[in-house]
């Protein structure tokens, strides 16, 4: 890691106000992703960030690098890990039926090429010849990546990283807005996402028959005050 990196860093764990230009605006808040610009023209390197992760203790904060920046994010509020793991539940159950893959949660890592590096709420990892791929090996060409809308991660959510996964040719990103109770749907090549607060249906390639929610029920049962099935 480079001095200028280094010093940025150690200043950011030292006291989160120090770090110029970070997205932070509240750290009292949960949740909330810090940007970090490389410095004076260095860019984030993933050796950089590799070297963060092996430094951290436990699964948090999540820390990801798109285009040389690298976006650090706290660990997920109560209502954030609800979702995601109910969701990755239901996801679990139609991919091993269909014989897709796995559904993976971060920090699981996805690299979609050589310089980034994601840890989505949840992602599908592709069977390789109808068997599971390598627990510990990036993935680079994920089925699906869902990530969970929370206070602070609003524009790299919907902007930073949904350029990032279209440029990449990611089949389908799901962001999932609690608030809303909908579900926006991402394609490569699309300029606006589908709003989805019904019914949503996922048929990957390779698959049989097609996954689909009910956005409004899904919703309901995880109310705070919602009876348990």
């Amino acid at each position: 890691m480079n001095t200028t990196i280094a010093e940025a860093m150690t200043r950011w764990r030292c006291d989160q106000y120090t770090v110029p230009h970070a997205e932070l605006r509240d750290p009292t808040l949960a949740e909330q992703i810090m940007r970090m610009p490389a410095a004076q023209g260095q860019r984030w390197t993933r050796e950089d960030v590799e070297r963060l992760v092996e430094e951290r203790e436990g699964h948090s904060p999540r820390y990801e690098l798109v285009d040389g920046e690298l976006l650090v994010t706290p660990g997920p509020g109560g209502r954030h890990q609800r979702i995601a793991l109910e969701l990755a539940v239901l996801l679990r159950d139609h991919v091993l039926r269909e014989r897709l893959g796995e559904v993976r949660l971060g920090p699981g890592e996805v690299a979609l090429d050589g310089e980034s590096r994601f840890e989505p709420d949840i992602f599908v990892a592709p069977a390789i010849d109808g068997r599971r791929a390598s627990a510990d090996a990036p993935v680079s060409h994920p089925l699906l990546i869902c990530e969970v809308l929370s206070r602070g991660s609003v524009r790299h959510d919907r902007i930073t990283k949904r350029r990032a996964f279209q440029r990449h040719g990611v089949p389908d990103y799901w962001v999932i807005d609690s608030s809303a109770e909908a579900f926006e749907v991402w394609r490569p090549g699309e300029e606006r996402a589908t709003l989805v607060d019904d019914v949503l249906t996922w048929r990957p390639a390779g698959s049989r028959e097609p996954f689909k929610l009910d956005v409004r029920a899904f919703f309901a049962d995880l109310a705070d005050d919602a009876p348990l099935a």
